[in-house]
């Protein structure tokens, strides 16, 4: 933003009749900047759902779900994991689309929309990601804790010990709340970061007043 502060300390020293010309200027650079960050949300969030794709082929859940033998339990993985594809790719497309609108928008007010909108966009796909994580981890506990055989002595072990079944439920909530925490600390640190950059863009558009 410094050279957005340079350029409006200017804006001030020269006269009335510069004062269109200055502004004009501003709302380039604000524009070029807005379009940036939306673009690199965009790429990010591409990035993000690819890592997530190529990571699962090398997770080998079908020997654990073979032990488990329960179809049930394969049909609510498949439908969860065919669901989280097609919300992963509706943001991308919403993400896409936010890009394209502030990248060829050209009224000011349209433009301080597009910001907003984009980033409740980009709020609720964080926080649906940060829920996902939290179901999943939940689901696969009890999937593996539940159905495996191989868990039956530690299940008897836990019926038979309250304070050890527990102390056991304490650590699997201490587990998904340091996943939940790692993924929020990320999300915060890229997502955060381009969501501010991009609100104080609105913010300098709302001082032009075209």
């Amino acid at each position: 933003m410094k050279e957005l502060d340079l350029l409006k300390k200017d804006w001030k020293k020269n006269s009335d009749s510069f004062e269109q010309i200055s502004e004009k200027e501003i709302y380039k650079m604000i524009h070029k900047k807005s379009s940036s960050i939306v673009k690199w949300i965009l790429i990010i969030s591409i990035l993000e759902i690819s890592l997530s794709t190529f990571s699962n082929l090398f997770i080998n859940t079908d020997e654990v779900l073979q032990k488990a033998n329960h179809p049930e339990i394969v049909t609510i993985l498949e439908f969860l994991t065919y669901f989280n594809y097609i919300v992963a790719f509706v943001f991308v497309v919403l993400f896409y689309k936010n890009y394209k609108t502030i990248s060829t928008t050209i009224a000011t007010k349209s433009l301080m929309s597009s910001i907003l909108r984009t980033r409740k966009t980009v709020q609720y796909y964080v926080w649906y990601n940060l829920g996902m994580i939290v179901i999943t981890s939940i689901l696969s506990f009890f999937i593996v804790f539940l159905y495996n055989p191989d868990m039956e002595f530690l299940r008897e072990r836990l019926a038979a010990n309250g304070t050890a079944m527990f102390l056991t439920f304490g650590i699997l909530i201490l587990v998904i709340a340091g996943f939940f925490g790692l993924f929020w600390c990320f999300y915060r640190l890229i997502y955060g970061t381009l969501l501010r950059r991009l609100y104080a863009n609105y913010k300098e558009l709302k001082k032009i007043d075209f």
